[in-house]
């Protein structure tokens, strides 16, 4: 895994490509559970990568977790429950983390599931077949800054995510390409 700088011009490329070669085959339904808080601006990038997607693609993508309605810690082990009880959809996990000073406004995609809440030392169920993360500081930072993260880097990354993903998603299922990328 190589991590996708945000402003990169390349980057809803770089992460279409990286999906491309996580997703199995046989999957023809993704859902996307996008975890943070409304509240915080740098636990936000799930709900805005969610609210960007709502409403798109709905044969192919479900989306929870929106600026309307966050997944977070108080309602994540719900989700957690409902998601148990899926079993025709491929889940994709997105969430904001902290990280190394080099990875910082990076986004990282990974096998397997997302552990949210570690930085804040919460233990949350893990959600997800894939993870999708934005680094949104540095893990040496005092947590407590995470309210101030700048919420333009966070929108500018979330919209990067929903636009890789739109992209995986048009060219997977076969839509046409004059189709909106963004609902």
């Amino acid at each position: 895994m190589k991590p996708i700088f945000y402003n990169d011009p390349l980057a809803p490329l770089l992460i279409r490509n990286e999906l491309f070669s996580l997703l199995p085959a046989h999957v023809r339904h993704l859902t996307v559970v996008c975890i943070g808080s409304n509240r915080i601006n740098g636990d936000s990038l799930g709900p805005f990568v969610g609210t960007l997607l709502e409403n798109a693609y709905p044969d192919h993508l479900t989306v929870i977790g929106t600026l309307q309605q966050p997944v977070d810690a108080t309602n994540i082990r719900q989700v957690h429950q409902q998601l148990q009880n899926k079993d025709d959809s491929y889940i994709l996990a997105i969430d904001s983390i902290v990280g190394p000073r080099p990875f910082v406004h990076t986004i990282a995609i990974l096998p397997g599931a997302l552990a949210p809440g570690t930085a804040l030392g919460k233990s949350l169920p893990r959600i997800g077949d894939i993870s999708i993360m934005g680094v949104m500081m540095e893990d040496t930072a005092d947590v407590s800054a995470l309210p101030y993260t700048n919420l333009h880097i966070v929108y500018q990354m979330a919209k990067v995510i929903a636009i890789g993903l739109s992209l995986t998603i048009r060219q997977r299922y076969g839509y046409e390409t004059s189709a909106p990328l963004l609902a």
